[in-house]
């Protein structure tokens, strides 16, 4: 159900989507993965240390510590740190390099294919991640994921919740900010985009973190549209 009357008179033209989380489980992914290549690993576990150090690694490039780096370079930098602490230090290059490729081939929540071709049919579709280009575009042509565009904190340098990437989505469009509506299922990240200007759609996704960590996915009235998930939004958006 819409909580609350749309936060600007223009309706959307374009919808931007978080990814990771939003579009792909990325628990559910990298710990089948994990299990199936080295089953004496606690997988659970894996996934969710390896996240843990996705904010901290693009902290340092928001705070000007590092320049910009493309999210691969990153999340290898982390793959690396954790493999000691699951016994799996011995793991050669080629293998390192093929795990760290998991984030390319993430598999869509059951809704995302089928929710976001509905979408498309009325507005312009676009990914809005921290991945990097090549990660995103390889994501979607294994899972299908029907983009009209790729667009990734790569093209603007600079990592969400810089304004320059909402902005920039403006931008790229011609249009104003608020007729971009970011799509997530993070309340930080949208409430970045509605600072920028843009409406927001919350989707559950509660079992993002897996089934034992299961998220709170409360309605936040801020929040232009909340949502089951991405077929559900459709719905809503007459689609």
């Amino acid at each position: 159900m819409n909580l609350s009357a749309p936060s600007t008179p223009l309706p959307p033209s374009v919808l931007v989507f978080d990814i990771f989380g939003t579009v792909v489980d990325w628990h559910g992914s990298i710990a089948r993965e994990v299990s199936a290549r080295f089953p004496q690993v606690d997988a659970d576990a894996f996934a969710l240390a390896w996240r843990a150090g996705y904010q901290p690694a693009m902290e340092a490039v928001r705070s000007g510590g590092r320049g910009f780096v493309k999210l691969d370079v990153l999340h290898r930098e982390i793959l690396d740190g954790i493999l000691p602490r699951f016994g799996l230090a011995h793991l050669p290059e080629a293998e390192r390099a093929d795990l760290n490729r998991v984030w390319h081939r993430l598999d869509a929540w059951p809704d995302s294919v089928a929710g976001l071709s509905r979408l498309k049919t009325r507005f312009t579709i676009a990914s809005l991640s921290n991945g990097n280009i090549g990660l995103l575009t390889n994501m979607a042509k294994r899972a299908g994921l029907p983009w009209d565009c790729v667009l990734s904190a790569e093209l603007f340098r600079a990592y969400k919740p810089d304004p320059r990437t909402y902005l920039g989505v403006a931008e790229v469009f011609d249009v104003s900010p608020g007729e971009v509506m970011l799509v997530a299922a993070h309340q930080d990240d949208l409430a970045a985009a509605r600072a920028c200007g843009l409406q927001t759609t919350y989707i559950e996704r509660a079992l993002e973190f897996g089934a034992a960590h299961v998220k709170d996915v409360s309605p936040d009235p801020a929040n232009t549209w909340h949502a089951r998930d991405l077929l559900h939004l459709a719905e809503q958006l007459g689609c």
